[in-house]
């Protein structure tokens, strides 16, 4: 692996884990309206601000926000690039997904057009097993009985 590749995957990890937090994802969202300081995203939360200011730290920290001072108020950003990332990242494996369920549709589509199925799928002409009988060892109180 290169050293792109592995700032990448770096990337893509710290990206995924802070969005691991439904905080996290809240914050993400609340910023979307944009920009705002740590009171105003602290607010709809239970918990302190300093709590807030280390969600705040690593969501900068995995890129997706960046953070300007002014005068004594810190404000949040939204940086939607690397979100952007790792949707392209995960686009991949919709498509594989998207491809195994399609090929899986064509299978049983063609397993339900088999002359030998009936109207529910269920192949007539394959061979039954017979239920699985067992038996007893019991005894009834009636035999125990008798001394």
């Amino acid at each position: 692996m290169n050293v792109m590749q592995s700032q990448t995957t770096e990337q893509l990890t710290s990206i995924f884990a802070a969005l691991a937090d439904p905080t996290r994802r809240a914050i993400l969202q609340r910023l979307t309206s944009g920009d705002a300081n740590v009171a105003e995203l602290a607010e709809p939360f239970e918990m302190s601000q300093p709590a807030v200011s280390r969600h705040l730290k690593v969501l900068e920290g995995a890129g997706l926000i960046s953070r300007t001072r002014v005068a004594t108020a810190h404000f949040s950003h939204l940086e939607a690039e690397p979100l952007k990332e790792a949707v392209e990242y995960m686009e991949k494996y919709r498509r594989f997904w998207n491809s195994s369920f399609d090929r899986l549709d064509a299978a049983l589509a063609e397993y339900q057009a088999t002359p030998d199925s009936d109207t529910t799928g269920i192949r007539t002409g394959a061979p039954h097993a017979k239920p699985h009988t067992t038996t007893s060892n019991t005894t009834t109180q009636k035999e125990t009985n008798n001394d």
